[in-house]
């Protein structure tokens, strides 16, 4: 059986957010075992997961990827809609915007440490849309 849903995130701040509890609010009952996939509808964030038990870890993906790719680059192009958005259109193509989990007994099978990250790249973003397709 295959159950999709689609929903939208409270806006958040730039940053690195864990999402797992949020976007559990959002699925029905989860079946005994099958898989989660999660997709964001955005260019500018991305999703991922990673370390949910310390804060620091969040903080540290953000001074990261800021170093990484960071705002005002004089070679690029595309540029009318701030100086954060074409670095945060490279961030989401380096992270990805989708994951997949794996259902047993009926919970999501993440890792001990582990947790799902809404990575949000712009400054003043809106809530972004996921898609949810559960299968099982």
């Amino acid at each position: 059986m295959v159950q999709q849903y689609t929903f939208t995130l409270a806006a958040r701040r730039r940053g690195y957010h864990i999402i797992t509890r949020e976007v559990l609010e959002h699925l029905s009952d989860l079946p005994e075992a099958g898989f989660l996939h999660l997709f964001i509808q955005h260019t500018s964030a991305a999703i991922t997961i990673n370390e949910a038990a310390d804060p620091d870890v969040l903080v540290d993906f953000e001074s990261v990827f800021n170093h990484l790719v960071p705002e005002n680059l004089p070679f690029l192009v595309h540029t009318m809609e701030g100086p954060d958005d074409m670095p945060a259109h490279i961030k989401a193509a380096m992270i990805g915007h989708s994951v997949t989990i794996p259902i047993t007994k009926g919970r999501l099978n993440l890792g001990t440490w582990q947790g799902l990250y809404l990575c949000e790249f712009r400054n003043r973003a809106s809530g972004r849309r996921l898609v949810a397709t559960v299968y099982g």
